[in-house]
């Protein structure tokens, strides 16, 4: 009986990656995508805009 308590923790640990997976796989696209989407490209928008924009006081 030692093999079944040396095989359950993995066992049970891969069910639940497995089911992590598939939770993680499903969540994508959807009726959400297109706004998700939006607000990812704003956001970088935004990081880019504010990487570009020279600081007052700044040498470069």
């Amino acid at each position: 009986m030692d093999y079944v308590s040396a095989l359950v923790p993995p066992v049970v640990m891969a069910a639940f990656f497995i089911g992590l997976i598939v939770t993680i796989v499903k969540s994508q696209g959807g009726a959400n995508k297109a706004k998700e989407d939006a607000a990812v490209d704003a956001a970088i928008a935004r990081a880019e805009a504010a990487q570009q924009t020279p600081r007052p006081g700044s040498t470069a």
